[in-house]
């Protein structure tokens, strides 16, 4: 979800630092730092949401929102952060064994959108693109899918958030990106016919993963393993019972400021996301690092051949496997 560029320290001070507990953190205290590739909003409450209940447990945290999830993948390798939530891979293979994958929070539901003047995807050829950002899983969907109806895009642009991006499909800025599951609708709602829904990949690889850096991990194994416990057993529950999103948003005072309409929408999202597949329902497992491996290869973001990348060099499953024991999913 690559190219990276590694940014000095100067870059995590200049990230928006968002505040997701309702308590101040002693001064004296040293909390875990998270660096996540993407703001607070409603599409990241459920990551939210399972780090306080991991705070509330005793993994003191401090997350630190990046506008870009490359500068959140390097601050972890850099050891300014511990934890991190993004798509990690193609800096997995560089870096070698400085972090590993935990497990997999989403999947990559996205659409490729496009309006009515480009009515197939050989109109495409040639032609602007807009993704998420440089290396993201957006960008890697687009390389599949141009590798697979044979053609080149022209200017690649890039404009983090689906939100962001169907605001410009709807100002005429842009033609065609590829966005996820609730924006698509939303584009759909509000652009009447102007647009459409090109043909897209099946069988969906990582979105964002929970990572963490391996020398932490090490150090901290009953961390870790709380850590993934809150998660998986927060995806356990979304599955069940998706408004608990919202119910637990309310609780601890997550988006208190956001408009009433944006708010009234987090259940919605939510139930769509886990009747569509969006939030993973296993947490992640050998074939799914395996299928994820083959797709980001195709992709781009990773080099082959397959059958030389080994699982437990990118994911260490034991947390989630004892997770699974405990939360009984």
């Amino acid at each position: 979800m690559s190219t990276r560029r590694t940014p000095r320290r100067a870059l995590l001070g200049a990230a928006l630092a968002i505040g997701l507990a309702a308590f101040s953190t002693p001064a004296s205290a040293q909390p875990v730092p998270v660096a996540m590739g993407d703001s607070l909003s409603v599409e990241t409450l459920a990551f939210a949401i399972a780090l306080e209940r991991a705070k509330a447990r005793g993994l003191d945290n401090r997350v630190t929102a990046f506008a870009r999830e490359d500068l959140a993948i390097q601050a972890v390798i850099n050891g300014q952060a511990q934890i991190g939530i993004a798509t990690p891979y193609a800096v997995m293979q560089r870096t070698r064994g400085q972090i590993r994958n935990l497990m997999q929070l989403t999947r990559l539901v996205f659409f490729a959108v496009a309006d009515r003047s480009i009515r197939t995807w050989a109109d495409v050829n040639g032609q602007t693109f807009t993704f998420h950002a440089r290396g993201s899983g957006t960008e890697a969907i687009g390389n599949i899918l141009a590798r697979r109806n044979n053609i080149t895009f022209g200017q690649r642009n890039y404009v983090a958030g689906s939100e962001n991006r169907v605001v410009a499909m709807l100002n005429g800025q842009i033609r065609a990106t590829i966005v996820d599951l609730a924006n698509k609708n939303l584009l759909m709602q509000r652009g009447g016919d102007r647009f459409h829904v090109l043909p897209g990949v099946d069988n969906p690889a990582s979105d964002e993963i929970l990572f963490v850096r391996a020398e932490w991990a090490q150090a901290n194994p009953q961390q870790v393993d709380l850590l993934v416990e809150e998660f998986l057993k927060l995806w356990t529950e979304m599955a069940r019972n998706p408004a608990i999103i919202e119910t637990e948003r309310a609780r601890i005072g997550l988006l208190r400021d956001a408009p009433r309409e944006i708010l009234a929408n987090v259940t919605t999202f939510y139930t769509q996301g886990v009747q569509e597949g969006v939030f993973s329902r296993t947490g992640g497992s050998v074939e799914v690092a395996r299928s994820d491996f083959e797709f980001y290869i195709e992709g781009g973001q990773l080099q082959g051949p397959i059958n030389e990348l080994r699982v437990e060099d990118y994911w260490d499953l034991g947390p989630l496997t004892r997770a699974r024991a405990r939360v009984g999913s």
